[in-house]
């Protein structure tokens, strides 16, 4: 079994590209201020069987874990720059299994611009698990929170919603009335979701709240209705699907279909609100905030009140 100082130099090392990672041969890095510009931190983990199957290759674990922490810098128009490490092996992953997660981080690093900068390894007796702290630069004083929504804005999402749950459940074996291709497809917008940094700092132009859809679309416009004291009123009819997505749907009650899709997360778009006539093209306007408080969901102009809102932490 390798140890965690040859794996740090063999596998690791070759990623800290920037020179404020130092080698990896410190302690720290070092990050001198950049000026007219703020430093955007986010910390996500995942860890084996809860935020991804025990079958999933390696690499694509990896991809993933940048993933859904380049979508929190996504949403706050923030620019990618660095990310610390942190790993915990179980006995199963060996060498090989080991080189194909770095290779993943490495295929990603080159994709969004990332240099690893530091971190720990450890082993363990429980399951696979890894987190990874991201930074990125974004304009002084102009990054939104989930705080500053106001009555009149609208609200928006870029993307679909719904291809994440759905690509569990494909991933699982399930879906198979929906054909091969549209399966393929569904599982792999779960085992590797796009962050809309495409999108990002045009919607931190604009937005007077931002989130990423991670814990599903009604959970995540319900945090941003409670941050910014507002009601938000949501038309699920509204929400936009992928052709994968309506497919599915097709074979569904509408009402209870639509809900599932909205709820079940790992879709990492874009949710934020802003004026009228602000939003970028690529986004799609799902709802509006008024005065109020909470969360107010409709479907096709009728009230509806959801059993689940979306993922829920521990």
């Amino acid at each position: 079994m390798p140890d965690e100082f040859e794996t740090i130099a063999r596998l690791f090392r070759p990623l800290a590209t920037a020179p404020e990672a130092r080698g990896l041969a410190d302690d720290v890095a070092v990050l001198p201020s950049r000026p007219g510009l703020d430093l955007v931190l986010t910390k996500d983990a995942v860890v084996d069987g809860v935020h991804f199957l025990p079958d999933d290759p390696p690499d694509l674990v990896a991809r993933k874990l940048l993933r859904v922490n380049l979508s929190d810098l996504a949403a706050k128009g923030a620019q990618p720059f660095g990310y610390l490490l942190a790993v915990a092996w179980p006995e199963r992953f060996g060498w090989k299994a080991r080189a194909a997660f770095a290779h993943g981080l490495e295929q990603d690093q080159a994709a969004y611009g990332l240099s690893l900068l530091g971190g720990d390894t450890v082993s363990t007796p429980g399951p696979f698990t890894a987190s990874a702290t991201l930074l990125g630069w974004a304009p002084q004083g102009r990054v939104p929170s989930r705080a500053g929504a106001q009555p009149g804005d609208r609200l928006f999402v870029t993307g679909t919603v719904g291809d994440g749950w759905l690509g569990l459940q494909a991933a699982q074996g399930g879906l198979e009335r929906l054909g091969r291709e549209a399966v393929d497809i569904l599982t792999m917008r779960y085992r590797l979701p796009e962050p809309r940094l495409d999108l990002g700092p045009a919607i931190a132009e604009v937005a007077t709240a931002t989130a990423d859809v991670s814990d599903g679309l009604l959970a995540d416009a319900a945090h941003i209705a409670s941050a910014s004291g507002v009601r938000l009123e949501l038309a699920l009819e509204a929400a936009p699907l992928s052709p994968e997505a309506a497919a599915w749907l097709a074979g569904e009650d509408a009402l209870e279909g639509r809900l599932a899709l909205c709820t079940g997360g790992d879709d990492y778009q874009i949710l934020f609100t802003a004026p009228p006539g602000r939003a970028p093209e690529g986004t799609t306007p799902i709802g509006r905030v008024v005065q109020g408080e909470g969360l107010a969901v409709t479907y096709q102009d009728r009230p509806v009140q959801p059993d689940r809102l979306g993922w829920r932490h521990a």
